[in-house]
């Protein structure tokens, strides 16, 4: 049986999909951008903004579910710049900070929804 997961306090979906999936302990998360939830606007200025507002977006859809960062078990990390890696990697190291970080790819694309710099979804499970 599969539930849908919303939360405003995460950006409502721009197309046909929901922000998460769960099925029974398992929680599939949506590609999250830095879309601001309360404006609608993109928070892009740096890497490093844009990348702290993806993962809060990420939280948000998280504690919704009943969950955190903790349990993820994996991330897919789509970026348009590999040279930003270490700027994103010191970012994304702030959130899993329980000692057992998840799996996780982070591939350079062409492009990504709304012309953004990174987009990353994740599995979490409790």
């Amino acid at each position: 049986m599969k539930k849908i997961v919303f939360t405003p306090d995460a950006p409502k979906p721009i197309g046909p999909y929901s922000q998460a999936v769960q099925t029974g302990n398992m929680l599939f998360v949506s590609g999250q951008i830095a879309i601001d939830p309360a404006t609608g606007a993109l928070r892009n200025a740096t890497i490093e903004e844009e990348t702290h507002r993806v993962l809060d977006n990420i939280s948000a859809i998280l504690r919704a579910a009943g969950m955190d960062f903790s349990h993820v078990l994996k991330c897919t990390v789509y970026v348009a710049d590999m040279h930003q890696f270490n700027a994103i990697n010191a970012v994304y190291a702030t959130y899993f900070t329980d000692g057992n970080p998840p799996a996780r790819e982070l591939v350079q694309v062409s492009a990504l929804p709304r012309f953004v710099n990174i987009e990353i979804s994740c599995i979490a499970a409790n």
